[in-house]
């Protein structure tokens, strides 16, 4: 039978939940930028984009690539941390749980029906493939869930944590972005704005400790680049740094 109990979430929770978890994602920032090296963000990048843009100093060039990959990573990295608080929001108000179906991460009952949540950062998340996938995974998971006779109606979701979505029923599954995902797994319109705050409580340090390591990683690259893929006469070696990236 499907939980219409109502509970309320208090912004002590919440915010203790925030300051207690986003110490992960701190401490992750800095291990990765601890354990990274020129030669693997070199070999990820596209070289032929960088020269199309004219860099012309090392240090310019070690400062895009570097950028593009922590970019990448940290996206990824917060990504996780906000699948975890929307569980954990939806666990305090509907007992919602982690799935164990494939591609589902989230599971409540609400209103008399049986929600399966994929949970994504932004609207923008991936092409028609990964799309497909995700509509498959709905699929699955709903005829393995409409076995249980208790079970009557399952309604698929796409949840995405910022952004907006203009068009909300797709067809197969519901998509609900920013302060309409918020306010549907915590019942509060003002979920996604309390969420702020606690956010930048305490988020000083980490980050000071962040930038002085990518400053001095800044440097060490710099000189291992101009070490390694310069010219005598100081100019980047396109044709050293090209076949050191896709060369056979």
């Amino acid at each position: 039978m499907a939980s219409t109990t109502k509970k309320k979430l208090t912004k002590k929770k919440l915010a203790d939940y925030i300051e207690q978890n986003i110490v992960s994602f701190h401490q992750a920032r800095k291990q990765s930028l601890e354990q990274l090296k020129l030669e693997d963000i070199l070999r990820r990048k596209n070289p032929y984009l960088y020269r199309a843009k004219d860099i012309q100093t090392a240090e310019a060039l070690v400062r895009s690539i570097l950028d593009a990959h922590l970019s990448s990573q940290e996206e990824s990295m917060f990504g996780g941390f906000l699948e975890g608080l929307a569980i954990f929001v939806c666990s305090q108000v509907h007992g919602g749980r982690k799935s164990s179906a494939t591609g589902i991460d989230l599971e409540f009952e609400k209103n008399g029906k049986h929600y399966i949540v994929s949970i994504k950062s932004g609207p923008n998340w991936g092409n028609s493939q990964q799309i497909a996938r995700m509509i498959s995974n709905f699929k699955n998971a709903k005829k393995i869930l409409q076995q249980n006779s208790q079970i009557t109606y399952v309604e698929a979701v796409n949840g995405c944590c910022y952004g907006r979505s203009v068009k909300q029923h797709k067809g197969d599954y519901i998509k609900l972005c920013g302060q309409a995902f918020w306010e549907f797994i915590s019942n509060e319109k003002t979920l996604y704005i309390d969420i702020i705050e606690p956010l930048g409580k305490g988020a000083y340090q980490p980050n000071l400790q962040v930038q002085k390591l990518y400053n001095q990683l800044v440097n060490k690259m710099t000189a291992e680049l101009l070490q390694k893929f310069c010219k005598s006469n100081g100019q980047l070696n396109w044709e050293k740094i090209l076949a050191y990236n896709s060369g056979k």
